[in-house]
Parts: structure tokens; sequence; C-alpha cells
């Protein structure tokens, strides 16, 4: 495979990265403050879209495993759930049209859910790619770091961007169309730069609900570290969430917000080799757990810091931990899948994976819910021109701080080797 191939495929996590971050640091202070759409009626706006995409992935994998297409079962889903998305995404953001936040914020609510279909079928076939075009060990690797790396990429540049686009333009609009247009590149990019790429073999990449309900109850490894997973995502979702307030409230200054964004993800992607070497020398799990610890302290002490450089050492700290967050379980995640393909002689990486990604994108949707809700027992006043209580501040800066502090560090009892890792063979025991 020559570098333009593994660059083609990895600029599709221009559109997953830019979804995948935009409407959980956007999406709620828009429907809160430009639509005027009550704090907690707009968490579960931003919420019930994200579930649906949780519960609709498997049907997308099943559709695109059955496609006779001449060009294969997942380059022409890619094509059309990307530009579906492109445009559903543009057509988000056009508010307000129906003059009530109660209707604005129904069209809202029922172009994300749009948006969250097409980018099912956009998502679930350019998973399964990976494992489709090259059955070479080795080569795989050097795929998925270029994924990696372009979805770093992608979440830096929408988080910090799209936020800078708004405030220039004073316009959720135009930031909606330069999303969509990051949206467009990336599903051009993916589906031209794989083109002349031969499908070594075509995998699964959906599964019906009692198969994915029997592999979880078989492996308590995957159960175990799947859901310490899950609760840290709601706790990031609700950071991500946090952002936009905590600088035009509590900082009283919207600028902060890309600052706090770049300040949070850009730590993580410079210590990404550090933490390679940790987990060679102490362990994943360990590993993990050290991740946990720094990101609960480092985020909590956000709290009691005025707006002073150490704000920004701590949420650098945060950012650090956060990398390690998603390094060590998706490191441990490979381990359980060999195991069990062992224990049981069946291949089970997509059925797992699949089962993995539902839980990420669910965690990562009951943050913003969660945070909308603290708004809401906050006293936070919807519509963007009202003087906060002092109430509504002191909620962001729980639903920023402690709440996700409590809820990564919750799962550290559940970090027991005995639970999360699988028994090691005693051949294994001796290396």
């Amino acid at each position: 495979m020559t570098p333009g191939t593994r660059a083609g495929y990895a600029l599709g996590s221009l559109a997953t990265g830019a979804f995948g971050t935009v409407p959980g640091l956007l999406l709620l202070p828009f429907l809160t403050d430009r639509l005027g759409v009550q704090s907690a009626v707009a968490g579960v706006l931003v919420l019930l879209p994200k579930a649906w995409d949780v519960l609709f992935n498997p049907v997308a994998g099943r559709i695109s495993d059955r496609s006779t297409h001449p060009l294969g079962p997942r380059r022409p889903f890619l094509l059309r759930g990307g530009l579906a998305l492109a445009v559903l995404f543009a057509l988000m953001f056009l508010p307000p049209l129906a003059g009530s936040p109660l209707g604005d914020g129904a069209y809202v609510a029922a172009l994300f859910l749009a948006c969250a279909t097409a980018f099912a079928f956009f998502q679930v076939p350019y998973m399964a790619m990976a494992a489709e075009l090259t059955d070479d060990y080795d080569e795989r690797t050097r795929l998925m770091s270029w994924r990696v790396a372009m979805l770093a990429v992608a979440i830096l540049l929408a988080g910090a961007g799209a936020p800078l686009v708004r405030d220039a333009f004073d316009s959720y609009r135009v930031m909606g169309l330069a999303v969509a247009a990051l949206i467009l590149v990336g599903t051009l990019g993916v589906y031209l730069g794989t083109r002349n790429v031969p499908v070594a073999r075509v995998t699964s990449a959906g599964a019906r609900f009692g198969e994915l309900l029997a592999a979880v109850r078989e492996s308590r490894a995957f159960r175990t570290l799947l859901l310490a997973f899950v609760i840290q995502a709601v706790g990031i979702g609700t950071v991500l969430a946090g952002v936009d307030y905590l600088a035009r409230v509590v900082l009283h200054d919207a600028g902060q917000q890309p600052v706090l964004f770049a300040g949070f993800i850009g730590p993580a992607l410079l210590v990404m080799p550090v933490l390679q070497r940790v987990g060679a020398r102490w362990g994943k799990l360990r590993g993990y757990q050290g991740a946990t610890v720094l990101f609960g302290v480092a985020i909590a002490g956000v709290a009691f810091v005025p707006p002073t450089p150490v704000l920004m050492v701590l949420v650098a700290l945060t950012g650090v931990g956060y990398a390690g967050l998603q390094v060590f379980p998706m490191a441990m995640l490979p381990d359980i899948i060999s195991t069990e393909q062992a224990r049981t002689g069946d291949a089970r990486s997509g059925l797992f994976s699949g089962v993995w990604t539902a839980g990420e994108t669910l965690g990562l949707a009951l943050g913003p819910g969660l945070f909308g809700l603290v708004l809401s027992l906050g006293g936070y006043i919807s519509g963007g021109t009202a003087e906060q209580p002092a109430s509504a501040a002191t909620a962001i800066t729980l639903g920023f701080t402690l709440i996700p502090a409590v809820l990564v560090l919750a799962v550290l009892p559940l970090l027991r080797r005995s639970v999360v890792e699988p028994d090691r063979s005693p051949a294994d025991a001796g290396e």
C-alpha cells in the first residue's frame, strides 16, 4: 500500500473528527443562547439523536454488508453518507427560522437525527474498511497510525477553529458551512484516495442484538473495561460541553474558548510517544490508572484556581490525562479480543469493536445531556443576552470540573487486573 493510499484513507477522519467534536462543543450553546431553548430541554435534544446513532449503527453495518455495488460494499456508502452528512450539518445551523424556541429546537433536533443517520452510513463502513484493505499485520498498523494522526488534527482543527469562525462572523450559519466543508474534504479524500485499492477480504460490519448481548455477557474483562470507558466518556462529554459556557460566563471572555480547547487537546497530541513508553515499561493497566488519577485531580483543581497561567497548566495536565484515557483502554481492547478469540475459536473483533464504538458514542452523548441538566438546576437563563445569576456560574464550574472528576475517578475500583485484563497463560506469565 502506498503512502498516498494511507493518506487517502486517513482523510476520512476529517469527517469523523469534525462531526464527533463540534456538536458536543457548540450545539448546546447554540440551542440555549442563540435559539433560547431551556437548558434541560436542550440537553435532551442533543442526547436523543446520538442515542439513536448507538441503535442504528448495527443496522447500517448489515445494510453495508449486503451491498452488491460494483465498487464494493463500503466506498459507495462512504460517498453517499459523507455528502449527506455535510449538507445536513450545514442545514442544522440555519435557525432561527420558526421564530420560537420550541419550533427552532425541534428543527435542530430533527436535523441532528438526520445527521446521525447519515454519519452511521459513513462511520461504520469506514471502520470496516481498515480490516478489508489489507491482510498484512504491519501494514494495518501503519494504516491506523495515519488515521489516528489525522483524527487528532481534525479534532484540534474543528474544536478550536469552529468557535473562532463563529465569533469572527458572529454566525453559527457560517460556522456550520465551514465544518460542512471540512466533512466534504474528508469524504471526497477517502473516496478518491482508496479507489485503486483492491479489497483483501470482506468482514462483517453489523450484528444482531442477540449476538452482541451474548458476546458481551461471555467476557467479563470486556464488560468491565467497556463500563469504565463509557463512564469516563460521560465525564469527558461534560467537559467538552462546558468549554463555551466556562469561557463566556465564568471567565467573561468568549475568546478563551479556542484557547481552552487547544490547551486541552494540544498536550494530548504531544505526549503520545511518552504514553507508549509508559505502557511498555509499567504496563497498560498501570498507565490507565495513572491517567485516570491525573485527569480527575487536574480537572477538579480547575474549580479552585482563578484565571491565571496556573489554570492553563491544569487544563494542559487534564489534556495529558485525557490522552491516556484514550490510548490505554484502546490498547487493552485488542488483548481482550485476542483472548476471547482463542477461547471461543470465533473471530469477534468486529463485534466487540461495534459494541465499543456504540458505548463511546452513548457516553459522549450523555455528557452534554448531563451538563444541560446541571445548567437548568443552576438557574441558567437561555437567550444569550441576560445577565446570568451567580448560581449559573457555580453550576457551570461544577459541570466543567468536579462532576467530570467524580465520574472519571469513580471507575478506579473497576481498574483491577483481576477484572480488566484477561487471564494470562503460564507461558505468557513467564515472559
